[in-house]
């Protein structure tokens, strides 16, 4: 089983890492006339970071440029399911920040590091 983003394999699995961080929740806090404290309304869950990073391999430098192309698209305002290898699934995911580094040469290609920042919607 691969990883896909939306049924595309995009992601390479090698050194893939994906970090979660905690769902918020929101609220609001209003000072009330003859309260002693503050009255506060649980405004439920909010959404969460999602944060994958790994490398991505091609034989050519244009076959790199094009795999970091498709995974731009989905940088979109929509929202997306990414599946792991593992069967983990996450949904209502919007991606948000694309970043490569690191390009350089290997024994069969172009390597280049890549982090993806998603927000988890609730």
């Amino acid at each position: 089983m691969s990883v896909t983003l939306d049924g595309q394999v995009l992601f390479d699995e090698h050194q893939l890492e994906i970090k979660l961080d905690s769902i918020r929740r929101d609220l609001v806090e209003r000072a009330v006339p003859g309260l002693d404290g503050v009255l506060s309304i649980d405004l439920g869950k909010r959404s969460r970071k999602v944060k994958q990073a790994g490398t991505l391999r091609a034989r050519s430098r244009l076959e790199i440029n094009n795999r970091i192309g498709a995974i731009s698209a989905f940088m979109d305002g929509n929202t997306h399911r990414l599946l792991t290898n593992s069967g983990e699934e996450f949904g209502n995911l919007r991606m948000d920040v694309f970043k490569v580094s690191n390009e350089r040469a290997s024994g069969g290609g172009v390597v280049v590091d890549y982090e993806i920042i998603f927000t988890q919607l609730v």
